[in-house]
């Protein structure tokens, strides 16, 4: 009997070392398996996060574009416009006429030039020829 219970006890040390082994080969193919759906995962993150990253990128080229024609349309509208009538203070208009600047009979003002202005703001002080030279340019008579 004891060599029976020696047999049976090698025959199942033998099946069990077989399902060692089998258990050790199923790891293995689990552990390759793990590591190429870890990488097919890191390929699906990577591609998900380069989709979002372009729709940002999209979303930020249409909202610069349209800040961009927005203030386009805010400079076109504050640009100073010219239309009809131009009128001067009455002092400044006597100022110019005793400088010899000519006005015309019409109510109009021919545009002139800095440098042509200055010669006859030379009695002026300094502080006097800004303010001049500023209220042409609201009127829109310097060039």
């Amino acid at each position: 009997m004891k060599e029976s219970a020696m047999l049976e006890l090698t025959e199942t040390m033998e099946r069990l070392e077989a399902v060692a082994e089998a258990l050790e080969q199923a790891s293995e193919r689990i552990a390759e398996q793990q590591v190429a759906l870890a990488a097919e995962a890191q390929q699906s993150v990577g591609r998900i996060v380069a989709t979002v990253a372009t729709a940002r990128e999209a979303e930020l080229e249409r909202r610069l574009a349209e800040a961009e024609q927005k203030i386009a349309e805010l400079t076109a509208a504050a640009a100073p416009k010219v239309t009809g009538r131009v009128t001067l203070p009455g002092g400044m208009a006597t100022m110019l006429a005793k400088q010899g600047v000519t006005l015309d009979v019409s109510g109009g003002f021919p545009s002139m030039e800095a440098s042509a202005i200055d010669g006859a703001l030379a009695s002026l002080s300094i502080e006097q020829r800004i303010a001049v030279k500023s209220e042409l340019l609201r009127a829109g008579l310097l060039g």
